[in-house]
């Protein structure tokens, strides 16, 4: 029970900061136009902050020798999500069925885990640090395949490829592979370390304001499809991986963020990718509005599910 209440704290805690962007635009406390510098501002710059930061602070390679398997695990439940993604979208409608598919896949991998494990086992935990280096690639990965989906191919941009996050992990770990983690200045690692901290709220307040644009220009809701997809989303997916997890039983920190990954709602960056590649933006935005809401339960739940099995 200790799992489901913690859990659900946090995810209420980042619904709770979605809900006040949604107010502040509703209510014109800010412009609908600011949206756009803050998501640049928690992206690439607060959020690289925070991972190179809690890298340089938990991060100890001479206790994790395996540390480098770690973007290999996520290559492996990537293949899986991209799987059951690909059987799971045969349900929806035709005309949907990109958009579902999409959303399916691309979850919301690190912020929503952030804020669990944060609240799970503190902000110097080392789970974090295993996060970070599990999602090693997934910026890029998101940005350069997401346009495959809309028969467009690959489209690599450098600037994606090689994001703030990716460089900023990367000058970690190696700064911590060659003990120099003490040639950053305590000042410097401080002060990175508060901006890092905006990272969280800024997203969830940019994710509230762009729900409430979407949600004047989306249209009526589709109620069946959007049952559909927090069914599969929010309960078949994570149990259909946690039962591949019961097979392959990798490590406890491993199984831990496959299974939030499995779990989470979609990535909210979705709308915008979906809509620049010609897809249906309003009714991924509804898809991403429905999964959020319903994982105030449905997380916490699969979560303690998962600790049936798996414990530290």
């Amino acid at each position: 029970m200790d799992v489901f209440l913690t859990t659900f704290t946090a995810v209420a805690m980042l619904l709770t900061i979605g809900i006040m962007g949604y107010w502040m635009l509703s209510r014109r406390v800010i412009a609908g136009s600011v949206l756009g510098p803050l998501s640049v501002l928690a992206i690439d710059i607060a959020l690289p902050c925070l991972t190179f930061t809690g890298i340089l602070s938990n991060f100890h390679p001479e206790e994790n020798t395996s540390w480098w398997t770690l973007p290999l695990w996520w290559l492996g439940s990537t293949v899986l999500f991209l799987f059951l993604s690909s059987v799971f979208s045969l349900v929806a409608k035709p005309e949907y069925r990109r958009e579902f598919r999409v959303s399916l896949l691309f979850q919301n991998g690190i912020f929503f885990p952030l804020a669990i494990i944060a609240g799970m086992y503190g902000t110097n935990s080392t789970l974090l640090v295993e996060l970070f280096l599990f999602t090693l690639f997934y910026p890029a990965f998101f940005f350069n395949a997401a346009p495959l989906f809309f028969s467009k191919g690959i489209k690599m941009d450098p600037a994606k490829v090689f994001n703030p996050v990716l460089v900023a992990t990367v000058l970690a770990v190696v700064l911590r592979l060659a003990g120099l983690e003490t040639l950053v200045p305590r000042f410097l690692s401080d002060g990175l370390k508060v901006v890092g901290a905006m990272a969280v709220p800024l997203l969830m307040l940019v994710l509230g304001g762009n729900i409430y644009i979407d949600m004047r220009e989306s249209g009526r809701p589709a109620y069946l499809e959007n049952l559909k997809f927090i069914l599969l989303k929010n309960l078949v997916f994570p149990l259909a991986t946690l039962g591949v997890l019961l097979l392959v039983r990798p490590p406890y920190p491993v199984a831990f963020i496959i299974m939030m990954h499995a779990a989470v709602p979609p990535v909210t960056a979705i709308p915008i990718i979906v809509e620049r590649e010609g897809g249906n933006r309003g009714i991924v935005n509804q898809f991403m509005v429905a999964s959020f809401l319903f994982s105030l339960a449905s997380l916490p739940a699969m979560l303690m599910v998962f600790s049936w099995f798996f414990s530290p």
